[in-house]
């Protein structure tokens, strides 16, 4: 099921499209009878998986050396 709503009625309807959108319902957004985006429901963030590309950023061995005086004083 799809609610549609005129782009001029938007900013008056906003709360009424997020909560259809919420419930999982799509929102339509048309300027006249020309469809120009849909409102679409968030689906859930699938969880991180730990070290999955383990290994693949190496640091470099003066990682945590400290600066030289020319970066702080801002010269190249």
């Amino acid at each position: 099921m799809s609610t549609t709503i005129d782009i001029r009625d938007l900013s008056a309807r906003f709360e009424e499209a997020l909560a259809v959108a919420a419930a999982g319902e799509e929102v339509l957004v048309t300027d006249g009878t020309v469809p120009r985006a849909r409102l679409i429901p968030c689906g859930s963030p699938s969880p991180r998986v730990p070290g999955l590309h383990t290994g693949a950023i190496q640091p470099s061995g003066d990682f945590d050396a400290p600066l030289p005086d020319d970066f702080w004083a801002g010269r190249p």
